[in-house]
């Protein structure tokens, strides 16, 4: 007994210790985004509950073969670091080569002085798209930014793949079976045009059959991956389940708002009511005066 424990407890360390080696193979990637010295100086507990809050979802291709996955994540972040998150994750993909990771697509627009937003795509190995997803939630969290939606679908395209294959031979027989009959001498002109019109639809079907397979190969070889940045507060609105700093916000952007439209007001009918002051001071100042009629004794 004591020796069959004892294989139990090695045979445990070794599985515990290659999955830890497979969870750290990726960790040579610098998501990091640049960052000033307060925010590099900032408490890393902070960071730590962030990064458990955003777990990283994700799928091993092991776990599903044959399935080409397409990948979403949409973060929100302050807006004076959107834009140098963006570039961390563009910086990323560079560094893992053309061959694992190119940049697809890329946007960044300003929407206001404090508002902005941005989208950035992948197309990623697929064996690194889980782990890649995972760095990239780690460097939003760095820059006190949120996870705040995720969205994996799946095709199965080796299913696809393989019906298209079966279509493939089907085809493949019914045309060598037309060529057959069209090498015949005794064919009249009618039923030689009706076999090469039936010919020509099959090397169309074959055709078709194989850009389709094609597709669905680079949909296995390739994961397109896309990244939604917004900036803002990780929960619009009012959040249930921290009211208290949620009254707080909506208490000073009530403020902020209410200040805003009366200097907006104020500054719009400022400069007329200046001028409509101005005129009316002069028309006081030139203004023709009536004498003053003579009282009878």
């Amino acid at each position: 007994m004591r020796y069959v424990l004892m294989a139990t407890v090695g045979a445990t360390a070794l599985v515990l210790a290659g999955c830890s080696k497979s969870q750290n193979s990726y960790g040579n990637n610098n998501f990091s985004a640049p960052q000033s010295q307060s925010a590099a100086s900032a408490p890393s507990a902070e960071v730590s509950r962030y990064a458990a809050e955003d777990a990283a979802p994700g799928i091993n291709v092991t776990a599903a073969p044959g399935v080409a996955f397409t990948y979403r994540y949409a973060f929100r972040l302050p807006a004076e670091k959107l834009a140098a998150a963006q570039e961390a994750h563009a910086q990323a993909c560079e560094a893992l080569g053309v061959a694992k990771c190119r940049i697809t697509g890329m946007r960044y627009r300003v929407l206001g002085e404090n508002s902005n937003e941005g989208v950035l795509l992948f197309k990623l190995d697929p064996a690194l798209a889980r782990a890649f997803g995972k760095k990239g939630i780690d460097a939003i969290t760095a820059a006190q930014g949120k996870l705040v939606d995720a969205e994996i679908t799946g095709t199965d395209a080796g299913a696809e793949i393989a019906k298209l294959q079966a279509l493939k031979a089907q085809a493949t027989a019914e045309l060598q079976r037309l060529d057959r009959e069209l090498a015949r001498k005794d064919l009249k002109d009618d039923e030689r045009s009706e076999l090469q019109n039936q010919r020509q639809a099959i090397a169309t079907q074959l055709a078709d059959n194989k850009t389709n397979t094609s597709d669905q190969q680079e949909s296995l070889a390739n994961t397109p991956m896309e990244f939604d940045y917004q900036s803002g507060p990780a929960v619009q609105g009012f959040d249930g389940s921290a009211p208290i700093t949620s009254a707080g916000n909506v208490f000073v952007n009530s403020v902020s708002v209410t200040i805003g439209v009366v200097l907006t007001v104020l500054a719009a009918l400022a400069p007329p009511g200046v001028i409509v002051l101005a005129l009316f001071l002069l028309w006081r100042r030139f203004r023709p005066r009536r004498k003053a009629t003579e009282t009878p004794a």
